[in-house]
């Protein structure tokens, strides 16, 4: 599990591409405190350490995450946002991430407002029912607040420290975005399936 509070951007070193998936060589500082089998939020996706080192990790990313997900369109350097998994100690300073992207969306504007900018987001057709103003929204695994929707685009306004400590700093239309909805609406909609109302009886 993870809360969307990015620790470090890293920088996709090497992508080694097969028929039965790809690994990825990723630089980064907190390599240095993971072990082997450690879960890592790579831009969204919860990927597991392999090899890890002081200057890194690698990680092997099987086809399906591949297709589901923006990291299928990584090149050597990339840059990416990483996170730990959390721990049981750890304060849950943003919201519940899984690092299991649902669909990847695309950017469709991007606007200066005061010191913060204005990102909207163009979501797969189905996700928007999961969005609501003012909820929790992952996006290449930052945990965001939902600033307005319309139809199936998702806005959200971004402050000066994630600009600075994200991949979003350098975000433009027509990027790809690992989207990742609020866990706790997929499970209400699940408990709710099955009951049926008919004129409050």
């Amino acid at each position: 599990m993870f809360t969307g509070l990015i620790s470090e951007i890293g920088t996709v070193e090497s992508i080694e591409r097969g028929d039965s998936g790809a690994r990825l060589r990723i630089a980064a500082g907190l390599g240095a405190g993971l072990e082997p089998g450690d879960s890592v939020s790579v831009a969204g996706a919860c990927l597991t350490a392999v090899d890890p080192a002081p200057g890194g990790f690698a990680a092997d990313v099987m086809n399906q995450t591949l297709e589901l997900t923006a990291l299928g369109r990584l090149a050597p350097g990339s840059a990416v946002n990483l996170e730990p998994a959390v721990r049981a100690s750890d304060r849950l300073g943003g919201h519940i991430v899984q690092g299991h992207v649902d669909a990847t969306g695309t950017v469709v504007g991007v606007a200066e407002d005061g010191f913060a900018r204005r990102v909207r987001i163009e979501l797969p057709a189905g996700l928007e029912r999961y969005v609501v103003e003012r909820g929790s929204i992952a996006l290449n695994g930052v945990s965001l607040t939902v600033a307005g929707t319309e139809g199936r685009i998702v806005e959200v306004s971004l402050i000066p420290e994630t600009l600075e400590r994200t991949t979003f700093g350098t975000v433009a239309a027509g990027d790809p975005v690992n989207v990742e909805v609020d866990v706790i609406a997929r499970h209400a909609e699940r408990l709710l399936q099955g009951f049926e109302v008919s004129d409050g009886k």
